[in-house]
């Protein structure tokens, strides 16, 4: 089965844009988003990794 933006979205409770915005590279997915993220892709057997995120100053 094919999950689609729309309905990866619904899954994750945000909106089909923020989808797009974190395919296309233009913002990265952070905190609850990032850790659901990962247990999807751990359970679907795809390989993804949270990127830390680290304060530069």
């Amino acid at each position: 089965m094919e999950l689609t933006q729309r309905k990866l979205a619904e899954e994750l409770g945000t909106r089909q844009q923020t989808i797009s915005e974190w395919e296309t590279g233009m913002y990265q997915p952070r905190g609850t988003s990032a850790t659901l993220l990962s247990i999807i892709a751990e359970h679907s057997g795809f390989d993804y990794k949270v990127k830390e995120e680290h304060d530069e100053h």
